[in-house]
């Protein structure tokens, strides 16, 4: 199976654009579950960065852009951690320890406090898996497969063909991080060093192109391959369509400015309409195949975030006076 040299990213899961450190805290803390979860800012009136996570059977992931200068602090994880850097420069710094560079990965056992000190536009990968079978820490060779395991993953996440099958290798990623870390041993999986030309031109068209119609036609020329050839070329690659992707991408369009929402009411129709989406109904299902919770829900979850970290800061006598 071939993957694709794409960016790393989850965008699909997108939870938090622009948001500060209260929200960051309090997203960390319901995700992780991890009780005692907070950041640290270089410059604290200022944006955190974004936040995307998933969630599924065997764990969650939760994928953080930097925005400027921070430190993770995470006290008492219930259980195991795994820490993917992914850009920039990370340190990672467990209880009476000096702090290193989280390369190529990092496993932090359960009930262990630790901190992660990041530089601005650093990308780090947080993993916590529901179960962990590894009770020592893997040798190098397992961590640069685990690491290896995880940034595939997430090249693949741009072309997943909905929530089912990001469940899927989500899963699959947790199965085959314990098996690797409990072995050490581990087949690498067939990996594409580099997206076809031709596909590469047609991503960028559909990615910095958004005011773009579909047409297949004329997607052919711009690749330079026939229709036919187009269509079983990125079948064969991705798994998706030509229309398929372009579909998805104009979703997590949507989702995005559904996150980045800062008004009272968020015009849900209108963000849909932007896009394309003429039947909102139809609009709402396709959302909900694509990143598995409707439109409002996204809305619903930051919008609970905030109130969530409000109330934390109000006294308990004030809160139903």
């Amino acid at each position: 199976m071939h993957t694709l040299t794409a960016k790393p990213d989850l965008d699909a899961y997108l939870r938090l654009i622009r948001a500060a450190a209260d929200e960051w805290q309090a997203a960390l803390r319901e995700l992780l579950h991890c009780d005692e979860a907070d950041i640290t800012l270089q410059s604290p009136q200022a944006v955190a960065g974004s936040l995307s996570s998933l969630r599924v059977e065997r764990g969650a992931l939760c994928l953080l852009t930097l925005a400027q200068d921070a430190e993770v602090h995470l006290c008492g994880m219930p259980g195991a951690l795994l820490m993917v850097p992914l850009a920039g420069h990370c340190e990672l710094l467990l209880e009476g320890e000096r702090g290193q560079p989280v390369l190529p990965m990092a496993v932090v056992s359960a009930h262990r406090s630790v901190s992660v000190r990041a530089e601005g536009n650093a990308q780090l990968m947080l993993l916590r898996p529901h179960v962990w079978s590894c009770k020592v820490r893997p040798g190098e060779g397992a961590l640069t497969n685990m690491a290896s395991r995880v940034t595939q993953f997430l090249r693949r996440a741009s072309f997943f063909r909905g929530h089912d099958d990001a469940c899927r290798s989500a899963n699959a990623l947790f199965d085959a991080l314990d098996s690797l870390a409990c072995t050490g041993r581990g087949e690498a999986e067939e990996f594409s060093e580099e997206l076809d030309r031709r596909l590469a031109r047609v991503i960028d068209k559909i990615h910095s192109e958004p005011a773009w119609e579909f047409n297949l036609q004329e997607l052919a020329s711009h690749s330079g391959v026939s229709e036919r050839n187009l269509y079983y070329l990125m079948k064969r690659e991705t798994g998706m369509t030509p229309y398929r992707f372009y579909q998805r991408c104009r979703l997590v369009r949507v989702r995005r400015r559904l996150v980045d929402c800062q008004c009272d009411v968020p015009h849900i129709s209108w963000y849909a309409a932007d896009e394309g989406f003429s039947h909102l109904g139809r609009f709402a299902a396709l959302y909900r195949e694509h990143f598995g919770e409707l439109p409002s829900e996204t809305v619903q979850w930051r919008r609970r975030l905030q109130a969530v970290e409000l109330t934390a800061g109000v006294p308990d006598g004030m809160i139903h006076s």
